[in-house]
């Protein structure tokens, strides 16, 4: 009993300071931004919901803890265009350029959070990188290579007569075979056998893969490398989410969205297989925030820039009604997709599904599956 309320303790804690810690400093980027170009902040809130306690500052702001601690917002001063009185630090006071600066500082700084996640466990740890050599280090249980008896450790010595020496040779021939028998011969300790297994087609790269993965070594490097090796994590993460977003609306197929509940499960499992983990974790949901709010869907800081940049390009002001509308095409938007990820929750959690976060986590590993 003891132990089950430690761990749930344990996974309560880790939701909160993961989800804490990213939208604390996506909302202390717009609130530093606001103070650096004079902006009034009239409020800064951590958490959701009724106030437990807060203090005002000399410059007026009120800073707030809420009783939900996962949330929270900045509300700068004249945010409300039809309510503001034109003061010079109002928020619609401002210049339309210098709003778009402080609407993307919100993900801009969750992308300084991750690149300095994975910069930290890079140069603490090591950078991991697939090694070069044909070595099963992983293999997915569904897959051919699992179900043909394949086992981590075993040596890829040939695909169909020809020798390999490399992954990618043994990749490039198990990419070109998708649906066709290949010959395959292994070595397992002093042993060596072949079978003969069928590639299956992978729906995003159309590439056969018979579900494994290389080993994996770990390489020290010092700080500009894993500052160099933090950034590129950044970037693979957000060309993978677009990559998989384009094929999956290309294909017409449904995009396989982690919700909140599902983000809570992967944060517990995280916080349970140590913290090098769930700090991987928070740089990949730091990524996946930040890259949501880029997009010009109305209400997300994205959606808002989309608005600001269409008033300078025109040189008209915005109206009432056209930020009505927007507001309102914004908001059935996110609770369609809020029901439609939780919808992919729960088909999650009963094992018809995996998650997209999942996918991101490894595919941004050293390798993906071949």
């Amino acid at each position: 009993m003891m132990i089950h309320l430690l761990s749930t303790l344990q996974s309560a804690a880790a939701i909160v300071f993961t989800f804490g810690l990213v939208i604390f400093l996506h909302e202390s980027g717009h609130f530093f931004v606001c103070r650096r170009l004079g902006v009034r902040v009239e409020k800064f809130a951590f958490g959701m919901g009724p106030e437990l306690f807060g203090v005002t500052d000399k410059k007026g702001t009120h800073f707030a803890v809420c009783a939900l601690p996962l949330g929270g917002y900045v509300k700068p001063a004249g945010e409300d265009m039809f309510e503001g009185t034109g003061k010079p630090d109002e928020y619609f006071s401002q210049s339309w350029q210098r709003r778009v600066a402080i609407v993307m500082a919100g993900p801009i700084m969750n992308y300084v959070l991750a690149f300095c996640v994975f910069t930290g466990l890079i140069f603490l740890k090591g950078e991991i990188k697939p090694s070069s050599k044909p070595i099963i280090g992983d293999m997915l249980t569904s897959y051919p290579a699992a179900q043909a008896g394949l086992k981590i450790g075993d040596v890829i010595d040939s695909i169909n007569g020809t020798k390999i020496s490399t992954w990618k040779e043994m990749a490039d021939l198990v990419h070109q075979d998708s649906g066709k028998s290949v010959e395959l011969t292994y070595s397992r300790g002093d042993a060596s056998a072949t079978i003969q297994i069928v590639p299956k087609e992978d729906p995003q790269t159309g590439y056969g893969v018979i579900g494994i993965v290389p080993e994996t070594i770990t390489e020290k490097l010092g700080f500009f490398a894993s500052a160099k090796a933090g950034a590129k994590q950044c970037w693979d993460i957000t060309a993978l989410t677009v990559k998989t977003l384009y094929t999956k609306i290309a294909k017409r197929e449904r995009p396989d969205l982690a919700g909140p509940v599902g983000i809570m499960q992967m944060v517990s499992k995280a916080a349970h297989s140590g913290v090098d983990d769930l700090f991987f974790l928070i740089g990949l949901i730091s990524v996946a925030i930040g890259f949501f709010n880029f997009l010009p869907v109305p209400l997300l800081d994205g959606g808002h820039a989309a608005l600001y940049i269409w008033e300078g390009i025109s040189g008209r002001k915005l109206t009432q009604g056209l930020i009505e509308a927007t507001n309102k095409v914004g908001i059935v938007f996110l609770v369609s997709l809020l029901l439609f990820a939780t919808y992919n929750d729960i088909l999650r959690l009963r094992g018809k599904s995996s998650s997209a976060l999942i996918h991101a986590a490894s595919a941004s590993a050293p390798a993906s599956q071949k």
